[in-house]
């Protein structure tokens, strides 16, 4: 046995080992679904027969239409205008010169060390202030402008060809119009990345809806989630049935733009 069929043996164990780790914890949530409360707790890890009974337990007890709708609304508004505002600051960013670019950049970048639990009491008195407390623009507006975002799409329109743009302009068009017609059918692979990323960070946001959403009819499903593990005796059956149908946007956007989103994250530009 040569050294090369060690070394790669080793690589197969350290990848199974990490694919175990990333699968038990969503085939454990897809098990429990099936199972009742106390077969979950003694540690049951084989399907069960009471899935029907977590599912009619979950929809009497949750608005699920409501609340899906909620979560929806917000992911998806915030997803676009995310996109929309983060990249045009990072073409601006990347396309145009002046002699404060880069300070005012690194400034930006510097404000991604202040963590948001510190921002939470002065944009609540602000949004508080506006009369915007328990509503979707309140969770929606201080995920707009992303600087993790707007990083990514400066980082990736450094291998956006400038002879297109040159081109573009020999052509006529404006940089609105290069921007819209050259700029992002190029990019759109970083597009169907940045999309997956924002979407699920703002599908599962839930410090900051849980401070600004104050009544039931406004909860998302983290939200709804969190509190049926509050009760004096938790049915996690109904709750990771409810996880279940929670997971399932996010995976239905990722399997949808996952070769766009490998592509993204790698760079590649066409």
């Amino acid at each position: 046995m040569t050294f090369a069929m060690i070394r790669r043996g080793l690589v197969y164990i350290l990848l199974s080992l990490a694919a175990f780790v990333s699968i038990f914890p969503f085939y454990w949530m897809v098990v429990g679904a099936t199972n009742t409360s106390a077969e979950i707790i003694k540690g049951k890890s084989s399907l069960g027969d009471a899935l029907w009974l977590n599912a009619t337990a979950f929809f009497t007890q949750v608005d699920a239409v409501r609340i899906f709708w909620n979560s929806g609304v917000i992911a998806v508004v915030a997803t676009v205008l995310t996109l929309a505002v983060s990249s045009l600051a990072g073409y601006g960013f990347e396309m145009f010169r002046s002699r404060i670019r880069e300070r005012l950049f690194g400034f930006l970048l510097l404000l991604l060390s202040i963590p948001f639990a510190a921002m939470m009491v002065p944009l609540f008195v602000m949004f508080s202030q506006a009369k915007l407390v328990n509503t979707f623009t309140a969770v929606i507006l201080p995920t707009v402008a992303s600087i993790f975002i707007i990083f990514y799409f400066r980082q990736a329109t450094k291998a956006f060809p400038r002879e297109l743009r040159d081109a573009a302009k020999i052509d006529g068009l404006k940089e609105w119009q290069i921007f819209l017609y050259v700029y992002l059918p190029v990019m759109r692979s970083t597009y169907a990345a940045a999309t997956i990323i924002v979407f699920m960070a703002n599908w599962n946001n839930y410090l900051w809806p849980l401070v600004v959403l104050q009544t039931a009819e406004n909860k998302t499903i983290t939200l709804i989630l969190s509190g049926l593990t509050a009760a004096y005796t938790p049915d996690y059956g109904m709750i990771l049935f409810g996880t279940v149908l929670a997971t399932l946007p996010t995976l239905f956007i990722f399997f949808l733009l996952q070769r766009r989103f490998v592509e993204g994250m790698l760079g590649a530009v066409k």
